[in-house]
Parts: structure tokens; sequence; C-alpha cells
């Protein structure tokens, strides 16, 4: 039977309403095709899938100095396939200054969640791009410090205007230096003015909370700079953009909307044979497989440096692989080049199972979503039959040649993310130390016993500086224990937190095996006689220990002082949020309205005894700078 054409196989599946096998036929189509021709189609075939299993929606404002109207589709399609519904506006050729600088332009009407500054050196530093020769060293200083001010003030004036997350294209060196190799000889030559700017407006990009530089210049360079272009699409358009780099812009483009609006995987799930190493142990034994600083080894290895950069990053990893489990585990504790030792896998699964059933397991065991799984193998049916069997997971299919395995690792989406907390760094020992709590969990005679034997202590503080970017992750990543599912970014946190009749608080909790982090968040509308709780979540890792009661006991205390009577909050349900379900109704509230959207829940402050769990020891400072303690 001839194989069908990825167009028909998609059509197929949308009239017979397989939605999740339509997404993957979307992506795989995509994938084969990411033409300009092809953005179209793919944009209004995901629109057709958005009416049954609607996505993410996010809007996108684009301030130019230059024609970028065809990367656009692009860019929609490519977002698309990854499960992201864009809806853009365009500003006006070369009116980014006004669009930013007045409160009542189109851009701030357009309410985006995500604006782009995108403004290139010749347009905005004509002097350093064309005619530096005319320069004298304190005319080119000059340039730069302008440059650097007009970033300084567009992005003050755009932080006061609103609160949308924005992303800023740094400058472009030319493909040859006006003075030719002489510029790399001078002190403040051209590419040398070029870079104080962006590394001026770097420093500029760190004083303001969800500002984010792209490194235009360095995706220039990657493709090449004198094939970027092509000189007569600048003059006839004004668009910098050869037909080959269009795409390379929006993929880049969505690299930063990836991580602004979707959620990063949280585990890569490898393969064994032929993925982190060449060979099949089974058949050549430990000293047989090709890994290794030469060929063929040298890319198996370059893999796990990309597999290890992510762990540092605070990716877990783990195996599922269809192997003797005493074989693969001595293989990797004492093959010489193996860079990944056990220690680093949080979860492995070497059996002869089918491989969507391990990944459930490990999902399972690490108490993640079967979405936060990232899968790499390099079998096709491998890939396949996950594909088919757990939609959720995601799938990075390895290309034919080993040695583009670690490029493909490093270009994926699915890993980037624009802040780095600490609890994002040790993530792969808190797991370490977790599974301590699980044995130790096992050998206890009771609960009490074993909420008595970890020792916990909760440090209860209102949101600062320092915990900002942690706070604003968890309300976006945080599922399960999550009462209303609302998300913030890093801006609008900072907002509420300003605000006199707002309370966010953080929770970090110690036990005997080790700090967990920063692993909770409450967010409270305090109202005169009614305070309510708008955001209640705590990690996965501390679900279970009764730190909610640390937390609820000290809401109720701190909104009592603050001469509140009730403490009133909502359960609204998600797919994922299941246990969070009966929290209220455990902790003395009562159900005051069950709407379609949720249950309200109030709990009587002046009649209510919600007391601290007496095994652990609180200690929590309040937004009055009372101190609060338990025990």
């Amino acid at each position: 039977m001839a194989e069908l054409d990825p167009r028909q196989h998609l059509e197929q599946c949308m009239e017979a309403g397989k939605w999740a096998e339509a997404r993957a036929a979307l992506e795989a189509l995509w994938m084969e095709r990411p033409t300009s021709a092809n953005a179209n189609f793919v944009s209004a075939q995901a629109e057709r899938l958005h009416q049954q299993e609607p996505m993410a929606t996010a809007r996108v404002a684009f301030l130019r100095s230059f024609t970028l109207e065809p990367v656009v589709p692009l860019l929609r399609a490519g977002a698309f396939v990854k499960g992201i519904r864009l809806e853009t506006l365009v500003g006006e050729f070369n009116s980014y200054p006004q669009e930013i600088l007045d409160p009542a332009s189109k851009l701030y009407q357009f309410a985006p969640d995500v604006a782009i500054l995108a403004v290139q050196t010749r347009d905005i530093a004509p002097e350093l791009w064309n005619g530096f020769t005319d320069l004298t060293s304190e005319q080119a200083a000059s340039v730069v410090q302008r440059v650097a001010d007009s970033f300084r003030s567009w992005i003050a004036a755009f932080r006061t205007q609103s609160q949308a997350s924005l992303i800023v294209h740094n400058l472009e060196l030319p493909a040859q230096a006006s003075q030719g190799i002489l510029d790399s000889q001078a002190v403040n030559g051209q590419a040398d003015c070029i870079r104080q700017v962006n590394q001026e407006l770097k420093r500029i990009v760190a004083e303001h909370r969800g500002v984010y530089m792209l490194d235009y210049d360095a995706l220039v360079g990657r493709c090449g700079r004198e094939r970027w272009g092509d000189e007569p699409k600048w003059l006839s358009m004004r668009m910098p953009f050869a037909a080959e780099s269009l795409l390379r812009m929006a993929n880049e483009w969505l690299r930063f909307l990836y991580a602004l609006i979707a959620r990063p995987a949280k585990v890569v799930v490898t393969d064994l044979d032929n993925t982190l190493w060449g060979g099949v142990l089974g058949e050549d034994r430990v000293e047989g497989i090709a890994l290794g600083m030469e060929h063929p080894g040298a890319s198996y290895l370059a893999l796990q440096r990309a597999m290890l950069d992510l762990h540092q990053r605070g990716v877990l990893l783990a195996i599922a692989s269809k192997n003797d489990s005493a074989d693969a585990l001595h293989a990797i504790e004492t093959h010489p080049e193996m860079l990944l030792r056990a220690r680093h896998f949080s979860a492995t699964r070497i059996n002869w199972t089918d491989k969507a059933e391990n990944l459930v397991s490990i999902a399972k065991e690490l108490n993640v979503g079967l979405d936060s799984l990232c899968f790499i193998d390099d079998s096709d049916f491998e890939c396949a039959r996950v594909r088919e069997a757990l939609p959720q997971v995601r799938v990075i299919p390895l290309p034919k040649n080993p040695s583009e395995y670690a490029r493909t690792l490093r270009e994926s989406l699915y890993f980037e993310r624009l802040s780095l907390s600490e609890e994002d760094r040790e993530r792969g020992h808190l797991y370490a130390q977790q599974q301590q709590r699980t044995q130790l969990s096992s050998a206890a005679t009771n609960i009490e016993d074993f909420y008595r034997s970890l020792e916990q202590e909760a440090e209860i503080s209102p949101v600062n500086a320092a915990t900002m970017a942690r706070t604003a992750q968890l309300t976006q990543k945080t599922n399960q224990f999550n009462m209303t599912t609302r998300r913030y970014t890093e801006q609008q946190i900072a907002e509420l937190a300003g605000r006199d009749d707002r309370g966010v608080y953080t929770l970090r909790v110690k036990d005997r095996f080790g700090d967990n982090g920063l692993v909770g968040v409450a967010i409270v509308h305090h109202g005169g006689e009614v305070a309510e709780i708008d955001t209640l979540l705590l990690s996965c890792r501390v679900i279970g220990r009764t730190v909610e009661t640390a937390l609820l006991a000290f809401l109720a205390a701190e909104c009592r002082e603050r001469g509140a009577q009730r403490l009133e909050g909502w359960f609204l349900p998600t797919a994922k949020n299941q246990p969070a379900e009966n929290v209220y109704a455990s902790h003395q509230f009562q159900k005051v309205a069950n709407e379609d959207q949720g249950t309200k829940w109030s709990l009587d402050l002046m009649q209510a005894d919600l007391q601290c769990p007496e095994w652990i020891r609180v200690t929590a400072s309040t937004s009055t700078n009372r101190e609060y303690a338990c025990r």
C-alpha cells in the first residue's frame, strides 16, 4: 500500500476526530516542510484543532525598524505545532519610538503578553554602520552613549505602561568592517563600538523584570553574516533576511516565546543502545560499544555532554531501555569514557517492558505529569509507539546521523528557560533526597512518627527581590497542588507585592535530608473583614507532608491580625489539581458557593482554631515585620 501524503494523513486524522494523532501529524508535516508556502496551511489546520482542544494563546506585538512580515506566518505555524496559538500585531514601519512612548498607541491598546523590539544597527546607529571611518573616537563614543540612552528610555517607558514581557534584539556587526582587518587592531574600532552598545544593553535589560535580550548578532553570526541578508531585498523592501534566514529568525523568536508561554520539560528519558553509546551492549559488551573522543564514539559523548548540561540546568535525567539491567548499570558505572553515571539519573527502567509503560512508571515515580517528559530514542518504532500511546509525552526524534544528536537536543525548545533559580540547579539533588524520604516512610510504623522523623522546618516570608523569579516560576508551572492555577509573570508578582492590599508569601521547607528550597506560594487579597486567597500552591516535592496546614495556619493568623473575620478561597478544578481538591474541607473551611467554575470556601477566623502541626517548626515574618512562630 502506498504511503499517505502527510497532508492526506493529517486530513484523515481530522475527519476521524483523532485529535492527538492529528497534532502529531501536523508537527511531522511542519518538521518535514517548514516553508512559507506551507505555513498558512499548517496554521489553518491548527486553528481547526484549537476548536477541539484549546491551546495556550498569547498576544505578541512586534516593534520594528525593518520589514519582518514574511517571518510572522512561519512563527505562527511553528508555535501552533508546539501547542501555542499566537495573535500578532506588527507595528508601523520604523515607528517603534512613538508606539512605545505614547500611552494611547495601538501597542498598548493591543495589550500584548509579549512584545519584541527588533531594531537594526544600520537603523538606530547608521554612523556606526556606514560612516564609521568619518568619526573621531569622541564622536563614536557619543553615538554609543546616545544609542544606549535611547534603549534605556524606551525600555523604561514600556515597563511603565505594560506588564508584558519584552524581548529586545541586540545590534549586529556588519559582515565586513569599514576599515578591513585594521578594525580588529584598533582599541575602539567599529566592532568594539557596536559591542559596547550590546554590553550596555545587557546591563539595561538586567535592571528590569520581564525584559530579555535576544542575541541577534550571535544568530546572524551562526548563520553566516554574508548569507544572512539579501541586498536586493534590503534595497527594494527594507527586509534584512535572505529566504533561508526567515525560518531561522522565526525559530529564534519561538525559543523565547516557548520559554515565556509554555511549560519547560522537566525530564529527559533516554534510550541506551545507539543513543547514549554506539552499538548494542548485549552483542558488543562493554569493551565493544562506541564511546570516546574519537569517531564514532565522539558523537555519543557529545550527546552525553548535552544531557549533562541540561542536568546542570535542573532537568532530570531518566533511562528507558530494553536491556539487561545489571549489564547496563555495569557499563554506565565502569566504562571509562562515560560522562553520565548512575548518580545522574533520577529514575531508571532497564527491562524488556514496553517503553510507554515504563514512561508512565517513571512519571509516577518522579511525581510529574506525562507532559513533563521528553523521550529520545534512535528507534523510529519506539518513538512512534510512544507518540501513539502517550501523546502527552514530548518526543524528540533523533536524526539518522549520530553526529547530529547533540545539536538536535540542544536546539530543542522544550528545555528553554529565561531564568534559573537555585532550586532549578539543585533539582537532581533534591530528587535524590526525596528517595531517602520515601525509604524512611516505608520504614516508619505510623504516619505521625514519619512526620516527626523528618524534622521539618518551614520559613514563611513576604516575597522579595531574591525570590521574585522563583515565585513567578512556581505559579507558572505548578499544577497538582494549586487551588486556582492562576499564572503570574515576574513583573506581575512585583506589582502585586507592591500593593498594600495584597500579601505575597513564600514558603521554604527544610528537613533532616536537606533544604527543599522555595516550594510554596500564597497570594492573599486583604480586603477589610474578608480576606481572599487568590493563590495557594505547593511544589509536588512537599505534597503529603502537612506543610499545607502550616501555611494555612499562618495565613489565618496573619489575616486575623490584619482585622479580617473570614478567610475565603476558591478551588477551581483542572485536569491535574485533584490532589488539592479537599484541602479547604480538611482545614475547617465551609463551602459557601458551588458554581460551574469551582467551589468557594470560607473559614470563620473568630471561631476556627487552625493550628500548625506540632512536628513542623515554623518561623515567619510578615509584611508588617511582625514575627510569627509556631512551636
